[in-house]
């Protein structure tokens, strides 16, 4: 199942540092795949525009950006994740970090290379970690088969990726994230609002956390009262002997 389209009711905008500014809740996802699918590359091509074929191995970066879809504005975190992943028998050995990673997130694009067939492998075992950590959740969770433009050195079939989302319970869409923006924000963009629907935050809205709350004045009140009680102008007389 494809995503539909939405790419033209996007923005894209620094969140603002000032602590005046309404800020909707935080919409947290998380990018998980093998090594080298290009789990970077999206999440810079999505947030830039640009694409950028060459990373270093990298160890997990949080990205925010204040967006826009449909109307909505999100406060939008995503987790970039090591490719670390070691799939043997169709058991996955996750690193501590990956472990915190899930518990994070609210939404998740798991990610293979058409041109890896063992990172195609390793969407299986992650999908269940990630019910495993997320028992009761409904957390949306997309398969995202990358690399599309390089069909001379296809492994892994577009059926076999809308297969493995079926029998998963998931959507599927299969990309190039050099040569099409469209489909990489398309991805996002559905994605942010499935998370936002999970968690009821249409039209939500909540101020920056470092506004300090003001004091009740309830409580200013009470402690008004405590005085007033062990003062020993309202004590109550001794009896008299």
């Amino acid at each position: 199942m494809r995503p539909p389209s939405m790419s033209g009711h996007f923005l894209l905008a620094p969140i603002p540092e000032s602590s005046d500014y309404l800020l909707p809740r935080d919409i947290k996802l998380a990018v998980l795949g093998a090594g080298r699918v290009g789990k970077s590359a999206m999440i810079v091509r999505f947030l830039t525009k640009r694409f950028i074929g060459d990373y270093e191995p990298n160890t997990g970066k949080l990205y925010s950006r204040l967006v826009c879809v449909e109307g909505d504005q999100l406060s939008l975190q995503i987790q970039d994740t090591p490719g670390g992943i070691q799939v043997q028998d169709n058991l996955m050995q996750v690193v501590d970090s990956l472990s915190k990673c899930v518990q994070w997130a609210e939404g998740f694009l798991l990610v293979y290379s058409i041109t890896d067939y063992d990172s195609y492998q390793s969407i299986r075992p992650l999908y269940q970690h990630i019910r495993k950590v997320h028992p009761d959740s409904k957390a949306p969770i997309i398969i995202v088969g990358n690399k599309g433009d390089l069909l001379h050195a296809r492994q892994v079939q577009t059926d076999d990726g809308v297969q493995l989302a079926n029998e998963l319970g998931s959507l599927f869409l299969e990309i190039s994230t050099s040569e099409n923006y469209e489909d990489v924000c398309d991805v996002f963009q559905h994605l942010c609002k499935e998370v936002s629907k999970l968690h009821g935050l249409s039209g939500e809205r909540r101020r920056a956390s470092i506004i300090p709350r003001p004091r009740s004045p309830n409580m200013q009140d009470l402690k008004r009262r405590f005085k007033q009680a062990l003062s020993p102008r309202v004590k109550a007389p001794s009896a008299l002997g």
